[in-house]
């Protein structure tokens, strides 16, 4: 007899029940499946991860559960209550998150940690073939998914956007103001998840308290019938990134058909379990007396440590926003076999760039080992700590992580599969690494809407200051994304950054900063534009072996526009196969952000606009664009374009 039939035998059909006061092994009450690094505390809590950096942890009821009624194949009501909390490594930054999760598996292979929850990955996300729910109890904002803060729940099907999402609170009966309520406290928090098959409304209700509040805080009008399949498992998965928190599932209930049992708070085990002994009291008060006394040895000696590696305003600024090293220096030179020459992946100015499995998870990460040797190597690694180690969005490199180890500094990055941009346009004539148009649009954009985060949708305005094709790179599906924040500057939106020195790549620099020094949003769209340019023509913005009329990239397509050949412009491995519309667009576009005059360059949400052809380009591109890169920028740039050649990569 198969498995379903024999589980519909044992178990009638829409009276299925199960409640646990304790995870605690016995007859009555079946131990849980658990994977990742998820356990049972002696005390019979479920602990789905520590205060590790990225990991995961899954606990699920070990039988499958018929959830369609095999005569309408529709989904029945069912409903749930539990107890959870979550304790953050540092106080006011919890990371990731849990979710109450009905899945067709136990195991969730390939999953990621992070913004993921340990339920899908990047590739999976979004498929119709997850058939999956998950109520999501998230405490980091994930601007990817568009989350409306870091404290939220929100109900996701077969993704990890939010179909919707409320800020975390509860209401208590008689009063319709919707109480606050911090989700990484550390405070017992029961959640009730009731689904009505009548209605199609699946209703979230949050608690500090054991009796369930007559109004939700979130109700969801939706049909799961399509996205279950007839038996489904039931559980919890929770996920840490860098940063990181222990969630604790403390009680569960669960019922098909019926409305789940609430559980009594103070029936529940409890973390920490103090006895009233005052012999015991006693040990224990001079035993935190000499560890609190430890404690800050400890402290003076790190002081002292640091001071020495580093003057102490500077490690104070980035230490404080990130806390301790989220990887050991040991772990980076395991992953990376020794930095081994055979897992290089590049090298530039501020150190060279390793690929790395880390040895626990088998995640790919890539490792940039800046030397110290050099000032800004130093600069640069404080510079991407403070600023990408707070950005989050899917067209960004992610920083997972930091150490250092006396004389050098490391940063951790999701593993790029198919390495840099620039590798691709400058690939030659190798069939393997000639990009197709609808490849090149795709990763134009993919990097304008990175760049549109940037300038306009993180809490602060964030200048790049080296856009070019080596800082863009391509994942397992060529998807493009920004990297390489070294230079970025922050300053608040409505104000002006402050004047800074030249930096950046020559071809990219926009002629305003070689007279003031002052970076902009607009400084970065130029550099954008040309990113455009080469991306169609297959070659650099400034090329020293080309012909003099040839030499500047923005200069040669302006020729070619004016005479009404901008087609010839294209590059010429695509084998004319391209979407001449788009690649015009494109090109003006460039143009147009390639203007002499910052005034005149579009923002990028203007750019984005022409690019997805929501409006129509101007006619006239403006007499500024047609002036543009000339006299003596031209001159400085002939000047001092050999030294583009000297950049190496592997």
């Amino acid at each position: 007899m198969s498995l379903p039939w024999l589980l519909l035998l044992l178990h009638p059909i829409f009276s299925y029940s199960f409640i646990y006061n304790t995870f605690k092994s016995n007859h009555h009450n079946p131990n849980l499946t658990l994977n990742g690094i998820a356990d049972i505390t002696s005390n019979g809590i479920l602990k789905l991860t520590n205060v590790s950096t990225h990991t995961i942890g899954h606990g699920f009821y070990p039988d499958p559960i018929l959830f369609k009624n095999p005569d309408t194949n529709k989904v029945v009501s069912f409903s749930t209550a539990f107890v959870f909390s979550i304790v953050p490594r540092y106080r006011k930054l919890g990371g990731h998150g849990l979710a109450f999760t009905i899945a067709p598996t136990k195991d969730f292979i390939g999953a990621q940690p992070s913004q993921y929850l340990g339920l899908v990955n990047v590739t999976l996300n979004g498929k119709a073939s997850n058939h999956l729910l998950a109520v999501e109890f998230d405490t980091v904002q994930d601007f990817e998914f568009r989350d409306i803060s870091d404290n939220h729940v929100g109900v996701n099907i077969n993704r990890m956007k939010s179909v919707n999402s409320t800020n975390a609170g509860f209401f208590i009966d008689g009063n319709s103001t919707k109480q606050d309520l911090c989700l990484h406290s550390g405070k017992k928090i029961q959640a009730w998840i009731d689904y009505d098959a009548d209605k199609h409304q699946l209703d979230v209700t949050l608690s500090i308290y054991s009796n369930k509040p007559s109004t939700p805080i979130l109700s969801v009008p939706v049909d799961l019938s399509p996205t279950f399949q007839d038996y489904m498992y039931v559980g919890f998965s929770s996920s840490t990134g860098v940063l990181a928190s222990s969630h604790y599932v403390y009680g569960w209930s669960f019922n098909m058909n019926e409305k789940a049992e609430s559980l009594d708070l103070d029936l529940l085990p409890s973390l920490f379990q103090f006895k009233t002994n005052k012999k015991r009291f006693r040990i224990w008060f001079m035993a935190s007396i000499i560890s609190a006394f430890c404690i800050i040895v400890i402290i003076v000696a790190v002081y002292v440590t640091t001071k020495k590696f580093n003057n102490t305003e500077v490690a104070e600024y980035w230490e404080h926003d990130l806390g301790p090293h989220p990887y050991s220096y040991k772990e980076l030179k395991e992953a990376t076999k020794g930095f081994s020459h055979k897992m290089l992946l590049g090298f530039g100015g501020s150190g060279k760039v390793y690929k790395g499995v880390l040895p626990d998870s088998k995640m790919d990460i890539a490792v940039k080992r800046i030397s110290r040797q050099s000032k800004h190597g130093e600069k640069e690694f404080l510079s991407e700590v403070s600023t990408i180690g707070r950005l989050r969005h899917r067209n960004l490199v992610q920083l997972l992580g930091w150490a250092r180890n006396k004389g050098e500094l490391l940063l951790v990055y999701d593993f790029m599969a198919n390495g840099s941009l620039d590798k691709y346009i400058y690939s030659s004539n190798n069939p393997k690494k000639i990009l197709t148009w609808d490849q090149r649009f795709k990763i134009i954009k993919d990097v304008s809407v990175g760049l549109l985060y940037l300038h306009e949708e993180w809490e602060q305005t964030v200048l790049h200051r080296d856009i070019k094709a080596g800082n863009v790179l391509l994942d397992s599906e060529l998807k493009g994304r920004l990297a390489d924040f070294g230079l970025a500057k922050l300053y608040d939106h409505g104000s002006n950054p402050i004047t800074t020195g030249v930096v950046g790549t020559l071809g990219y620099l926009a002629p305003e900063l070689t007279r003031t020094g002052k970076p902009t949003t607009r400084s970065d769209v130029y550099a954008f534009g040309a990113l455009l340019l080469e991306v169609v023509c297959g070659r650099r913005p400034v090329e020293v072996k080309a012909s003099p009329e040839e030499l500047v990239l923005v200069d040669w397509i302006w020729d070619k526009w004016r005479e009404g050949r901008l087609l010839e412009v294209v590059d010429a491995r695509l084998q004319g196969v391209f979407n001449k519309s788009e690649v015009m667009v494109v090109l003006k576009v460039g143009l147009m952000c390639s203007s002499d005059e910052a005034s005149v360059r579009p923002c990028m949400r203007q750019v984005i606009r022409y690019l997805e052809g929501k409006v129509p380009l101007p006619e006239k591109l403006g007499p500024s664009c047609d002036d543009a890169v000339k006299g003596g920028f031209v001159v400085e740039i002939k000047e001092f374009a050999p030294s583009l050649m000297k950049m190496k990569s592997v």
